[in-house]
């Protein structure tokens, strides 16, 4: 996946079937930290290049990636015909625990609660978090629900939290033999 805006020039490689394997660099050290974890635990094989005007801010690179992200894993599901298109995950991360829960529905939706203390985790501003799962549900079709159950360290929850998009992906990107087609009572997503 490609995108060069005005405010941005990213490049971006996702292999569902992978082995966790991750080379990410942003711009942004706490995105990239996020999204090696997110490959880590979901077994996703993801390469970024990205260069953004962060000499502004770092929203357009952190929601840009998000996008880039969620196109790619469109492409790479194609009609989503064979795959399990639903999963979940809890992680803790010492303190913290989240839950996040995906559709691969075609039906592009976030529900967010997530309430941090802090308002910058080093120089990452916190609500941008929000605005890359935004970007990756709309762009790969996701139903996506993220909640913070408990926690403290604003850190640790995003950690938990990524980790478990992770996995919760991974679980709904699995082919399943018993899957002809889409998964839908309609007959199509």
């Amino acid at each position: 996946m490609q995108r060069t805006t005005r405010e941005t020039d990213i490049r971006l490689t996702l292999a569902l079937d992978g082995s966790g394997k991750a080379s990410i660099q942003t711009g942004v050290g706490f995105l990239d930290h996020m999204l090696t974890l997110f490959a880590v635990h979901g077994f996703f094989d993801l390469d970024i290049t990205a260069r953004g005007d962060v000499e502004i801010d770092d929203h357009h690179t952190v929601e840009d990636v998000g996008i880039c992200l969620g196109q790619a894993l469109a492409q790479a599901l194609g009609d989503k015909a064979g795959i399990r298109r639903y999963g979940h995950a809890y992680v803790p991360m010492d303190e913290a625990l989240a839950r996040v829960c995906i559709d691969c529905s075609n039906r592009p939706f976030l529900y967010y609660r997530v309430e941090l203390g802090e308002d910058k985790i080093g120089r990452f501003d916190v609500p941008l978090a929000k605005e890359f799962f935004r970007a990756l549900a709309l762009h790969a079709g996701l139903t996506l629900h993220v909640e913070l159950l408990h926690g403290e360290n604003g850190h640790h929850i995003l950690e938990a939290i990524f980790k478990a998009l992770g996995r919760a992906l991974a679980a709904a990107v699995l082919p399943d033999p018993r899957v002809s087609g889409q998964l839908s009572s309609k007959g199509t997503l």
